[in-house]
């Protein structure tokens, strides 16, 4: 069975808050999106394309976390068009979304590009998979050269996606983004520089004439 994105958001507490506020019309004959239960071309390019994301898990006691998770461009993997890996390394040794994820396996992504503005949220069921359980994923979901010890490869499982509304995202910009952004204007500096070095020197020389 193939699931939209709001067939798993939408329980009866939420639809009763939507009858509330009188929104409950809006919604009581959408379907959702089917397409929302494998990753496209588009999905593949936006996740590969991000350095941070951010990861809810829920405890056994009931309480959300939301865990910040950033690497390489692209350590985020798409395995295929409805699994993701990304590998786990040694950070603080809270292990609280580990834990979690233990206890249920059921997790919320938020992907953002804060330049242009877009977000996309998945659900997906997380497996913690151990380095030598499968060496193709490990190989797959880990980057080389990047100086951390691997603890451990987290499978994700895509139960749907949704993209978000891009409105109120403020956008920003890394130094690297906010460097190549600048970077025609720093060679074309460079160029005046030299030029005007060039003007001076012929001045000088007239100067001494």
């Amino acid at each position: 069975m193939s699931y939209g994105f709001l067939d798993v958001a939408v329980t009866p507490s939420v639809r009763a808050a939507q009858a509330e506020m009188g929104a409950d019309h809006i919604w009581t004959d959408f379907k959702g999106h089917r397409e929302h239960d494998r990753f496209g071309r588009n999905e593949a390019a936006f996740i590969s394309d991000r350095d941070t994301f951010y990861m809810a898990s829920v405890s056994e006691t009931g309480w959300p976390y939301v865990q910040h998770r950033g690497g390489p461009r692209g350590f985020l993997k798409v395995i295929d068009d409805q699994t993701l890996a990304f590998a786990d390394y040694r950070g603080n040794r809270q292990y609280i979304s580990t834990g979690n994820l233990a206890a249920n396996d059921r997790a919320c992504l938020f992907l953002i590009d804060y330049p242009r503005q877009a977000r996309l949220k998945i659900y997906a069921h997380v497996e913690k998979v151990s380095l030598d359980a499968d060496p193709a994923l490990t190989q797959a979901a880990t980057d080389p050269g990047y100086g951390a010890r691997l603890e451990r490869i987290f499978r994700l499982r895509l139960k749907t996606f949704d993209w978000n509304c891009q409105q109120h995202i403020t956008p920003r910009f890394t130094e690297d983004e906010l460097a190549q952004a600048i970077r025609p204007l720093r060679d074309r500096l460079s160029q005046l520089e030299s030029e005007n070095a060039i003007l001076r020197a012929r001045l000088d020389a007239l100067g001494e004439k």
